[in-house]
């Protein structure tokens, strides 16, 4: 098991955060989840039913005293929409965590930093606890941490692509450039990059549509939960260095040369 992730004054017991969409039923996202070992569980604020009245919702699936619930601001294009809908979740007694979505382009869904951090600001004054979804670039990392952003979540590619890792040297770069916790957000396909991006440094991975879109998604959630954990553990671990040339295993000094002798 994991240690402890922080998030603002929020203690995680596991490294892997899990969304709640595409599922083709709420008990089969529910079995997923439970699978998974999250206790972080992210929702659409814009997609869930908040009032809980009469219309079934996902939030009937998800134990409050069991999970840590994240709105995030899916669905957002501009600064203004993701601080309204941040604090419409907020007020629904969601949470003050948020995890905040800014859009900025309907065909790539890669975010537009530059609202992203203007909503970061807003939020951070207004006391929430905020955890943004940005691209892989050091220089935002650093200044959303400097608006008082919890973490930064950099894309490792296009949300719900399934590519993996597309960048680890600007993974790496962010890793170096900021304080506050890494948590690869978005292109993660399956449990090996779950596991590179742990091996890497980060703190975390939060990942939707890997699981939610494998033909078993209970048995992907199993396996995500083991592969954060086993990156997490071999990069504390320390690999060894990569070289050119090969290397015994065994070593070779103090090795008997030549035959021994015959017996009498």
């Amino acid at each position: 098991m994991t240690s402890e992730l922080r998030i603002g004054t929020h203690a995680l017991k596991s490294r892997l955060i899990v969304g709640t969409g595409k599922y083709a039923t709420f008990k089969l996202m529910q079995e997923a989840i439970e699978a998974s070992g999250a206790h972080m569980v992210t929702v659409a604020v814009r997609r869930v039913n908040l009032d809980r009245s009469g219309e079934e919702s996902l939030l009937d699936y998800l134990d409050r005293d069991r999970y840590i619930l994240l709105p995030n601001t899916a669905g957002c294009y501009t600064a203004d929409e993701a601080v309204r809908t941040a604090r419409l979740g907020r007020e629904a007694g969601l949470s003050d965590l948020v995890k905040v979505e800014v859009i900025g382009d309907r065909k790539t869904l890669l975010p537009d930093t530059e609202a992203l951090l203007s909503a970061t600001r807003v939020l951070v004054r207004e006391g929430f606890t905020v955890m943004p979804y940005t691209n892989d670039d050091p220089i935002m990392a650093k200044k959303l941490e400097d608006a008082g952003a919890a973490c930064v979540m950099p894309l490792a590619a296009p949300i719900g692509s399934g590519q993996g890792i597309l960048n680890p040297l600007n993974l790496r770069f962010i890793l170096e450039t900021v304080s506050v916790p890494v948590i690869i957000d978005a292109g993660v396909g399956t449990a090996s990059d779950a596991a590179v991006a742990m091996e890497l440094g980060a703190a975390g991975v939060l990942m939707n549509t890997a699981i939610a879109g494998a033909q078993d998604p209970v048995a992907m959630a199993r396996a995500m939960r083991l592969a954060v954990d086993a990156g997490w553990l071999a990069c504390r671990a320390g690999r060894i260095p990569k070289q050119a040339h090969a290397s015994a295993s065994s070593p070779t000094t103090g090795l008997v040369t030549g035959a021994p002798a015959a017996r009498a």
